[in-house]
């Protein structure tokens, strides 16, 4: 299969809630070097996004760092963060980037191609007619810019920002806040305020959020009625804004005993 010249990345790749996870890692730099040569590898091959040598001979992660001129250990270590955060996937032993081709579009690149190729040879013919005079051509370029309108609308569709990734943040929750009770459903209500609270907080926020309530000797419960907090009291709009804010940071021994009524106001929920 032809290799292509080029592959598509959205402008905003570095606010993806992943990428902003690994930016948070050690070597955060060098395995986002390696994402961008998987991505121009499985390019050049465009063998939707199946990394095979040939037939035969799968790509290993010693291979790899060969061919991208780095660490075994470093490309080990991406490539294990990459099937964390499903950006891979390990099939019957063989490396591969789930959806290459409905992310890529590489079908429709190649379709796109030979009808510019098509287009570009009849505009030229018409050019020659008109300079000779001897122009007799129907005036179907409206219909050719239809059509190209029609697959530029096609692919705008395939670029539609990708869904939230509601499981990221609760496995960011079951990891970071081990004191709390773990989080075992995301069900409609809990998927709908992880998305309200995207619109205003980062991915990096919400984090902060559960590295503070797992700090926070109050909201495990080191008060006066044993409360403990939940994910869904973290995922209330102004619960996480006064938990970022480091409300409930054990500033003083005796703010981990006491509970002021003033911090459940708004709606927020006590289970007593």
């Amino acid at each position: 299969m032809a290799d292509v010249k080029w592959i598509k990345i959205t402008t905003d790749i570095f606010d993806d809630e992943k990428i902003l996870l690994i930016e948070s890692l050690p070597d955060a730099y060098s395995i986002i070097v390696v994402w961008f040569k998987l991505l121009c590898l499985a390019g050049k091959q465009n063998n939707s996004g199946v990394f095979m040598m040939n037939d035969k001979i799968a790509y290993t992660d010693k291979m790899l760092a060969t061919i991208f001129r780095m660490k075994e250990t470093t490309v080990q270590l991406a490539l294990k963060t990459f099937e964390e955060f499903g950006m891979v996937e390990i099939v019957d032993g063989v490396i591969t980037i789930p959806n290459w081709g409905k992310h890529q579009n590489l079908d429709q690149l190649e379709s796109k191609k030979e009808y510019m190729r098509n287009y570009m040879q009849e505009y030229r013919e018409k050019q020659r007619l008109l300079s000779s005079g001897k122009s007799n051509c129907k005036t179907n370029s409206k219909a050719n810019v239809s059509q190209a309108d029609k697959e530029g609308e096609e692919e705008k569709e395939g670029d539609k920002k990708e869904k939230i990734d509601y499981q990221l943040i609760a496995d960011m929750y079951n990891s970071i806040c081990k004191s709390f009770p773990s989080l075992r459903s995301l069900s409609d209500a809990r998927k709908k305020a992880i998305a309200a609270r995207l619109k205003t907080y980062t991915v990096d926020d919400i984090r902060a959020v559960f590295e503070n309530a797992e700090a926070s000797s109050f909201l495990k419960g080191g008060n006066n009625r044993n409360w403990t907090a939940t994910f869904d009291w973290l995922m209330n709009g102004t619960n996480m804004a006064k938990v970022l804010d480091g409300n409930y940071c054990d500033k003083r021994k005796a703010a981990a005993n006491q509970i002021n009524p003033n911090d459940y106001d708004n709606g927020d929920q006590v289970p007593w």
